[in-house]
């Protein structure tokens, strides 16, 4: 009893802070609601036996992702009623694409049953006896390692453009060029300039005869 308790309660507070986010119009109030589904689902993940996947929602997405975004909200200081201008000329796409959203949830919410041969679909036995961490540890290191590799270097390629897409480079700042480094030679490095007798170095010696 207790325990359904607290699931409907972790689950309808993360219901009605995701919806929430979409309908709040401060984007910062949309940001506090975020992390508020997040600590409710991470809830949700404690009482299925799955407290590293709650750990790791609290720590990786309320303590960055979700700070992090509403840091960026409140430092860009974007005039919202400005880019909501001439936002009805996207009503009936929007409209369209909305109906077919919901026309999918009701078609995969009315065909849903729960399958009696799931139990059995497992292929590989639960272990017992260890902790949640070391459990999907063994999982992904065993089993989904390429799977796991893969992600990180879509993760990675997907950073590095992200980076190159959104770097300026600002005018009058001298920046290494390693191509430049790598392709001198003794001819372009040094200058040997012969100084005549009874003369020092000035402007008019460099560039004489050696």
């Amino acid at each position: 009893m207790i325990a359904a308790l607290f699931f409907y309660l972790f689950a309808g507070l993360c219901v009605a802070s995701a919806f929430m986010v979409i309908a709040s119009k401060n984007p910062v109030h949309s940001v506090l609601y975020l992390i508020l589904a997040f600590v409710n689902a991470a809830g949700l993940f404690v009482m299925i036996g799955a407290e590293f996947l709650a750990m790791i929602l609290i720590v990786v997405y309320v303590g960055a992702v979700a700070v992090l975004f509403l840091f960026v909200v409140m430092m860009l200081d974007v005039d919202f009623a400005e880019l909501k201008q001439g936002a009805l000329q996207y009503l009936p796409i929007g409209l369209l694409i909305g109906g077919i959203f919901i026309a999918e949830l009701l078609l995969v919410v009315g065909a849903w049953v729960i399958g009696p041969g799931v139990p059995q679909a497992i292929v590989a036995p639960i272990p017992t006896g260890i902790s949640n961490t070391e459990a999907i540890g063994l999982v992904l290191y065993t089993k989904y390692v390429y799977f796991f590799q893969a992600a990180g270097m879509i993760l990675l390629v997907a950073m590095i453009g992200a980076i190159v897409l959104t770097l300026r480079h600002k005018e009058r700042v001298r920046r290494q060029s390693i191509a430049e480094q790598v392709a001198r030679t003794p001819a372009m490095s040094i200058e040997v300039v012969k100084v005549r007798t009874g003369q020092g170095l000035g402007s008019n010696s460099f560039g004489s005869n050696p």
